[in-house]
């Protein structure tokens, strides 16, 4: 189980954290993950934020915070 996760600022230009062969793949808008109230949750339950891969998995991910975590880091060097 690996999970990589990406913010996308612009076409072509993404920031990303965890191998690129990750059996599970998150990814969010910039625009979204850097708002204020932004809970990666309800982004993925909304469909702000995609996931692929073991349903399982991202929920423990999210579940855990360890998704909000990773994106938070991301959103800091975009």
């Amino acid at each position: 189980m690996s999970i990589r996760y990406k913010v996308v600022v612009a076409k072509q230009d993404e920031r990303s954290e965890g191998p690129g062969d990750a059996s599970e793949v998150f990814t969010v808008p910039l625009a979204d993950a850097a708002g204020e109230d932004f809970d990666p949750t309800v982004a993925y339950m909304r469909g702000i934020l995609k996931a692929s891969g073991d349903t399982g998995v991202i929920l423990e991910a999210l579940k855990s915070g360890d998704a909000g975590h990773a994106i938070s880091r991301l959103v800091a060097l975009a």
